[in-house]
C-alpha cells in the first residue's frame, strides 16, 4: 500500500505592490488584505500548506516606489511566505540595497544564479528545504537574464543566463541532496513560461523535479502545462488569484502520486479580510496621499496600456513627450515601463507614478538611417514574434513601421512618411535601463554609436521629465496616426 500524504501550495507571481482592492461588478476584487485573509482560511482548513512567490514582490504602487521596497517587505512578512524567489524588479533598487532588504524580510529567498564573479560566490541561498508533516521539500530559485542590465553597473555581480546552463545548475543542487531524502523538490523560477517549459525539457527525471511554478511572464493558465511529466504553473498578475495546488505525495517513491491544480480568485465572495494587514496598509496610504494627490493634467478621456507587444494610446502620448521636449528625432519608449492598463482622464502624481514607477536616466544616442533600421528589424526578430520574453517599443511622432506577424518580418520603415536615408543621422532617446543594454535589445553597441557622435545623457530622471511636461499640458489628446501597424 502507498504511504500518501496530502501538500498543499499557494503561489502567487509578478505582485508588483498590488496591494489595494478595487471594486469590480459591484464585487471587491484583489488586494493584500483578501489574499491574507485566503492564505490563512486554508492553513487553517489544510494540514499541509505552504506558500510560494515567484518573484517580482517590487514596483507598481507608489508605496512601494515611496519606501524602496522597504513596505513591500513589511507587507510581506505580513503574508508570510514559506519561501520566495528572485524576479528582475528585486534589483530595480540596485544589489546592495536588495541584499539590505533580504535582510528586513522574515522568509527565506533563494536564487541559484546570481553570483560574485571574482570569487564564484552565491549572493543568496541556492535552494531551501522546508520540513513539514515528516515531509521534506526542496525548493530552488532561478531567475530571469533581464537581471543582467539591472546588475550592469556592478562589474562584480554574475549570472549564468542560459537555460540549458540552469538546468544544469539543477542538476547538480538535485545531486547534492540526494542523501536528504528529499521527498517534493519544487522549482521557482522567474523566467517566463515559454522558458520553463524548454527548462522542463532538458530536467533529468533521476534528479526528482516535481513541480515548476514560474513568473515573469504574467502568463493566465486554465490548467498546468505538463512537459517531461512535469506541471508548470503560474498565477498571471498581481492579487487577483492566486495558484493553488493540491498534492498527493508518495514518500515511498518521492513522487507526485496525483495532483489537483486551480486558479483561484482573490475577492470578497470567498475571501475574509485581514484587519492586522490593512492597518498597515492604512499607514502607508495616509503617509504617501499628501505628495501623491497632486494634480498633473487631463487627457481627453481615459487612455489606455492593454499590451506591450502593440502600439498604445498611452505608449504614443509618453514618447511625444520625450521626442518634443528633449530635442530627439526618435524615442523608444520601453512598452514595459509602461506599468497600468489605462489613465485619466484625471492625471494624478499617483496615477503617474504607478504608470511610470522609473528614475533612471534618459541617454539621447546618434545612430544612421541604416543603424535605425537594424535596430527596428531587430526588434521583431522571428524568436521575438514567436513568443520569446523580450521588450518591445512605443514610437514617437514620425515614425511608422508595419510588421507581417505571419511573414515574420518588418515590411516598412518609415520617418515623416518617406523612407529612412541610410546616410541620415537621428537623434534618438534611450532610458538608461535600455541605453545600458543596448547590444541585448537593439543588437548595437556603444562602440558602434559612439562612432557617430558622443553619446549624451539628457536627463538623470526619466519621471521629471513625464511629471514637468505632462503638468504644462492643459488637455492632453492621444494623436490618431498609427506609427506601430502589425498584420496579424
Amino acid at each position: 500500500m502507498k504511504n500518501l500524504k496530502k501538500l498543499t501550495i499557494l503561489h502567487s507571481n509578478d505582485m508588483h505592490g498590488d496591494f489595494m482592492a478595487q471594486e469590480k461588478d459591484e464585487k471587491l476584487i484583489g488586494g493584500v488584505s483578501m489574499l491574507s485573509g485566503y492564505l490563512n482560511k486554508v492553513r487553517k482548513e489544510e494540514k499541509n500548506v505552504l506558500y510560494t512567490i515567484s518573484g517580482d514582490m517590487f514596483r507598481g504602487n507608489v508605496i512601494d516606489s515611496e519606501y524602496k521596497g522597504m513596505s513591500t517587505i513589511e507587507i510581506m512578512n505580513m503574508l508570510a511566505p514559506d519561501v520566495v524567489t528572485l524576479g528582475n524588479h528585486e534589483a530595480d533598487y540596485g544589489i546592495a540595497h536588495l541584499l539590505f532588504l533580504e535582510k528586513c524580510a522574515r522568509f527565506p529567498i533563494v536564487n541559484a544564479n546570481l553570483y560574485l564573479t571574482t570569487t564564484g560566490v552565491r549572493l543568496f541561498k541556492s535552494h531551501y528545504i522546508k520540513e513539514i508533516d515528516g515531509m521534506k521539500v526542496m525548493f530552488i530559485g532561478i531567475l530571469t537574464e533581464q537581471v543582467l542590465s539591472q546588475a550592469k553597473q556592478d562589474r562584480l555581480v554574475g549570472s549564468f543566463v542560459d537555460v540549458r546552463e540552469a538546468a544544469t545548475e539543477i542538476g547538480k543542487i538535485c545531486n547534492a541532496h540526494k542523501s536528504d531524502d528529499i521527498d517534493f523538490t519544487v522549482l521557482l523560477t522567474h523566467i517566463g513560461f515559454e522558458e520553463d517549459k524548454k527548462l522542463a525539457e532538458l530536467l533529468d527525471p533521476n534528479w526528482g523535479v516535481d513541480v515548476i511554478i514560474g513568473g515573469h511572464s504574467h502568463t493566465l493558465l486554465e490548467e498546468p502545462a505538463v512537459v517531461n511529466n512535469i506541471p508548470i504553473v503560474q498565477a498571471a498578475t498581481g492579487t487577483d488569484q492566486v495558484g493553488r495546488f493540491d498534492i498527493m505525495i508518495d514518500t515511498d517513491n518521492n513522487c507526485i502520486d496525483s495532483y489537483e491544480w486551480n486558479l483561484i480568485p482573490i475577492d470578497d465572495t470567498h475571501c475574509p479580510r485581514d484587519p492586522a494587514l490593512e492597518e498597515v496598509l492604512e499607514k502607508y496610504v495616509d503617509a504617501t496621499d499628501e505628495k501623491y494627490g497632486r494634480y498633473i493634467t487631463r487627457f481627453a478621456e481615459k487612455y489606455t496600456h492593454p499590451q506591450r507587444n502593440r502600439e498604445t494610446q498611452l505608449g504614443k502620448i509618453f514618447a511625444d513627450v520625450f521626442r518634443d521636449n528633449m530635442g530627439l528625432d526618435v524615442m523608444f519608449l520601453a512598452s514595459g515601463s509602461l506599468r497600468e492598463t489605462q489613465m485619466g482622464p484625471i492625471v494624478q502624481y499617483r496615477n503617474l507614478a504607478q504608470m511610470f514607477p522609473y528614475t533612471d536616466e534618459l541617454f539621447r544616442i546618434k545612430v544612421t538611417g541604416k543603424q535605425l533600421k537594424h535596430m527596428i528589424e531587430y526588434l521583431y526578430r522571428e524568436d521575438a514574434l514567436d513568443g520569446c520574453h523580450t521588450e518591445f517599443y512605443q514610437y514617437s511622432r514620425g515614425m511608422k513601421v508595419v510588421v507581417s506577424i505571419p511573414e515574420r518580418k518588418v515590411l516598412e520603415i518609415t520617418y515623416e512618411g518617406a523612407p529612412i536615408d541610410d546616410e541620415r543621422i537621428f537623434r534618438v532617446g534611450l532610458q538608461g535601463f535600455h541605453f545600458k543594454s543596448m547590444d541585448k535589445f537593439f543588437d548595437v553597441t556603444e562602440d558602434e554609436v559612439k562612432k557617430n557622435a558622443p553619446i549624451k545623457m539628457l536627463a538623470t530622471n526619466v519621471m521629471d521629465v513625464v511629471d514637468e511636461n505632462l503638468s504644462n499640458m492643459e488637455f492632453v489628446v492621444c494623436p490618431e496616426e498609427d506609427r506601430w501597424i502589425t498584420i496579424e
